[in-house]
């Protein structure tokens, strides 16, 4: 996982329109950027919706809610649709930022070592510094989480 401190590592991205997004797009509000696994999975579709659910409170307090996985820009199309995430969700197929933010790790899948993303938030302030830095957060309880600490 990347510092407290550190300075935020920028990055070009498509969302789930198929138009490229920066990091530095967002410069002079909070971001909260969380990498999560895979589209339409359950612990997934919990995070985004609670994310979701909870927007209008991101928004009164200055910040943009960004999600990141390997998924593709399609794929992310249908999540966002089927769920009516009202945020920006990422596609990172080359593992550009999700290596960046150092959240590709062997994992223990059913008894077996792959690699994958380890879901992760980062609360990223104003000038594009790491204020906080959350590693192996619960799908469910990190929205809220994520909402008490702004």
């Amino acid at each position: 996982m990347l510092e407290v401190g550190m300075k935020a590592p920028d990055f070009t991205l498509l969302n789930q329109n198929g138009e490229e997004v920066s990091l530095k797009d967002y410069r002079g509000k909070k971001v909260i950027l969380y990498f999560y696994p895979k589209d339409n999975t359950p612990g997934c579709t919990k995070q985004a919706c609670g994310f979701a659910e909870n927007y209008p409170h991101f928004q009164e307090k200055g910040a943009v809610v960004l999600g990141v996985s390997k998924d593709s820009v399609k794929s992310h199309k249908k999540f966002e649709e089927k769920y009516n995430l009202p945020f920006t969700i990422l596609s990172d197929p080359q593992l550009e930022a999700i290596q960046a933010y150092d959240v590709w790790k062997e994992k223990n899948m059913y008894g077996k070592k792959v690699m994958g993303v380890v879901r992760t938030t980062y609360l990223i302030n104003e000038e594009g510094i790491i204020e906080k830095a959350f590693g192996k957060v619960k799908a469910a309880d990190n929205p809220l989480q994520m909402l008490n600490e702004l």
